[in-house]
């Protein structure tokens, strides 16, 4: 299993109403792509103060590498990215990712 960790330092001016569509949009997927099989996402209430500069984020689930692959390559994806990185500050760079293999 592959765990996409998507870490975001949101503009100040970020709207939060499109920052749930664009949620919601990447949600939606999982009905889409074959291999899509878990997301959530909220505020990080960094407990251990050490990441306070991600003040959100997300973590899609996905069976396998390909599963990951078809998400990526998925024009509603690339859409819903694009609308993302104009919420972060510095595009971007504002967006932190990482993919972890785990065990399913």
């Amino acid at each position: 299993m592959i765990r996409h960790v998507v870490m975001l330092r949101l503009r100040a001016d970020a709207d939060v109403d499109e920052l749930h569509a664009v949620m919601a949009g990447l949600d939606a997927l999982r009905a889409q792509i074959d291999g899509f099989t878990g997301f959530s996402h909220g505020p990080n209430r960094d407990m251990e103060l050490k990441s306070s500069a991600w003040p959100h984020g997300f973590i899609a689930d996905f069976a396998d590498a390909a599963a990951l692959a078809r998400y990526a390559a998925d024009p509603g994806h690339r859409a819903l990215g694009a609308r993302l990185v104009a919420l972060c500050e510095g595009g971007g760079d504002g967006i932190m990712v990482y993919d972890l293999e785990t065990s399913a």
